[in-house]
């Protein structure tokens, strides 16, 4: 008998019950195979030995925490599990921990309360972008984007500061490039959710996002000489530096 297209895989870490089940029965009725574990220990392991697609992971969990297990997928031997999607998940809302989630390895960060239709979207959107990200592009998209001492290599999903590699996670990346393909051009905090994070106007914007993304591509590309400005009450746009 012919069976479907595998269901995507996201394994579930949070040590409350009501948010486990309420993230399991929404992620079943969108058409995804969710795995609930409550610590990080059986995360990491749930991780080495499944198939798992993406994680939605809390930060305060007993045993091992959600930064350490963000760290340890990381720096697992498996490049395809390394890589693994991450969606931090947690009550800590201030933006330094935003900004430490994301340079840990996280590709996304929810605040809790939340609400599970707009993780749905936000699993969805980080699904869609890595499996982008698979295609073969096509000749355009394989020239360097060159600008002062900051060169892409999208093809390779690369950046290069004076010529040295500097490793980007997956919407670093892709908030960046967007950016560089359209320098000097003043771009919206909602038009930048749309086009890197793929969320529509059917799920309330949550701007700070791109703010914290913003934040930690200053931070980690210090010493390059284009700049992201920020335009007040508009957006960000990328300008050439002195």
């Amino acid at each position: 008998m012919a069976t479907g297209p595998a269901k995507p895989t996201v394994l579930i870490v949070d040590d409350e019950p009501n948010i486990v089940e309420l993230v399991r029965l929404y992620l079943d009725h969108e058409g995804f195979e969710a795995i609930p574990v409550t610590n990080g220990a059986e995360a990491l392991a749930v991780a080495e030995r499944e198939a798992i697609d993406l994680v939605v992971l809390d930060l305060m969990l007993p045993v091992v925490d959600g930064w350490q297990v963000c760290q340890r997928i990381r720096s697992l031997a498996d490049p395809a599990k390394a890589d693994l999607p991450i969606l931090m998940l947690t009550a800590r809302n201030e933006e330094i921990d935003r900004i430490v989630g994301l340079e840990m390895g996280a590709d996304d960060y929810l605040s809790k309360p939340f609400n599970p239709r707009e993780l749905v979207a936000r699993i969805r959107a980080i699904l869609r972008r890595t499996s982008m990200n698979g295609r073969q592009p096509d000749s355009t998209e394989s020239e360097a984007l060159v600008l002062q001492n900051l060169t892409i290599l999208p093809k390779r999903r690369t950046v290069l500061v004076d010529e040295e590699p500097v490793p980007l996670r997956l919407k670093a990346f892709d908030l960046l490039l967007y950016l560089v393909e359209r320098p000097g051009e003043v771009i919206s905090r909602e038009r930048l959710l749309e086009a890197v994070w793929g969320w529509s106007e059917d799920y309330t914007y949550q701007t700070r996002t791109v703010d914290v993304h913003i934040a930690l591509l200053r931070k980690t590309l210090a010493h390059m000489l284009p700049r992201i400005d920020t335009v007040w009450g508009m957006g960000y746009k990328l300008v050439a530096g002195i």
